[in-house]
């Protein structure tokens, strides 16, 4: 059998924990007025995230700049794989615009993969920042970046802009990394994490997700969660990978609510100051629940 006829097998049956009851609420309207006026993109359409419906009724949304076609084709992502289009200049004027209207406390800001630009889209990421903040002053800014192939210089000029929460996620175990992210490798996302505590100290938290359910070991998980916190990572992400579409890498396994909350207390254990772990739980879903001071 063709790894193609593999991964165009019928779907599994969802389990009931990760069956979800659409929202009624007119925020949803009108949050997708607003980014349809602005001419916005998000990463909860575009990578068909099945929060976007709760997030947008209760106004709240991940941004995506920097276009919605990415440079890579990543074995989980729904983003579109295409050659992008060249970057917006108003854009970060507009996702402050749009972040002021809907009056949010914590915004998250994520992009593409951009490996066509000389900077990986870091200065976009740098003006979108420092646009957010001059418009919404006091709010908590979190950035959800990709590894900028590691670059030194794009790392930094994303920090020059002092983001609140740098966050990168490793995805998935070792093991399994070559055959779900396209272009990306293990120990360079660890190295982008360890490089912004390098740099910024305490004075940041770093923040990872892993998505489980792609054929990764307790111990595999278990063994990455140690890799992040040996970078310095400070919060952690655990949430169930679900199959965007047939063409997309097949569900292994569907994790139990309970070990998930298993998993929450390892987590915590190894010092994460902060763990979100659940089945429906992706990187941006309730940010704006970590708390904590910002040092």
């Amino acid at each position: 059998m063709s790894i193609l006829q593999t991964q165009l097998k019928p779907r599994p049956r969802l389990p009931e924990w990760l069956r979800i009851t659409l929202p009624t609420s007119d925020s949803f309207s009108k949050t997708r007025s607003l980014l349809d006026e602005l001419k916005l993109h998000t990463v909860c359409e575009s990578a068909k995230c099945p929060n976007h419906f709760e997030c947008w009724s209760k106004g709240t949304a991940t941004f995506m700049i920097a276009g919605d076609h990415c440079t890579r084709a990543c074995g989980f992502c729904a983003v579109k794989t295409a050659k992008p289009l060249a970057l917006e200049i108003d854009e970060p004027a507009r996702v402050a615009e749009a972040t002021r209207r809907m009056q949010l406390k914590h915004v998250v800001i994520t992009a593409v993969a951009r490996d066509d630009l000389n900077n990986g889209g870091a200065e976009h990421f740098r003006q979108t920042i420092e646009k957010v903040r001059e418009l919404n002053p006091g709010i908590i800014i979190e950035v959800l970046v990709p590894d900028f192939l590691d670059n030194d210089k794009s790392i930094a000029m994303v920090l020059a802009a002092n983001p609140h929460i740098y966050n990168h996620n490793l995805e998935t175990v070792r093991r399994l990394t070559p055959s779900v992210r396209h272009r990306a490798t293990y120990e360079r996302s660890l190295s982008v994490l360890r490089k912004v505590k390098e740099i910024r100290g305490q004075t940041i938290y770093t923040k990872s997700g892993i998505m489980l359910g792609l054929g990764e070991t307790e111990e595999e998980l278990i063994e990455s969660m140690r890799d992040l916190r040996a970078s310095n990572c400070d919060i952690l992400t655990l949430g169930q990978y679900l199959q965007p579409t047939l063409k997309h890498l097949p569900v292994s396994e569907f994790v139990t609510p309970a070990k998930f909350a298993e998993y929450k207390v390892v987590a915590e254990k190894l010092g994460f100051v902060h763990v979100a772990s659940g089945p429906m739980v992706r990187s941006s879903y309730h940010a704006d629940e970590f708390t904590l001071p910002v040092a």
